[in-house]
């Protein structure tokens, strides 16, 4: 049985016992989470739509963090201009612990 749902503006699929990297929730280390915007669930058929309108994914908050640095450099030729920058994107580890739909 697995489920679609949305966060953070992306979509992941995942399962009962699964730990996946969201974008940052704001909640801290051992917190419940409900994920409302569920897109699909499968389990003997696939629902969608109107089926899972009421559906939910709950998980706990495993670790809050930060993901590597990713460099973006830009660079124009002949000008001399060239800018490097760096970012690194805040995460939220949650463990899915039930799929509810």
């Amino acid at each position: 049985m697995y489920a679609i749902i949305a966060t953070g503006g992306k979509q992941y699929k995942v399962a009962e016992g699964d730990i996946v990297k969201v974008e940052k929730l704001g909640a801290e280390a051992g917190a419940e989470v409900v994920f409302n915007n569920v897109i699909a669930i499968r389990d003997d058929s696939l629902k969608v739509g109107a089926e899972v309108a009421n559906a939910n994914v709950t998980a706990s908050v495993v670790e809050n963090g930060k993901d590597k640095k990713v460099i973006v450099y830009k660079y124009k030729r002949k000008t001399g201009y060239h800018k490097k920058n760096g970012h690194r994107q805040q995460y939220t580890k949650v463990k899915i612990e039930k799929i509810n739909g």
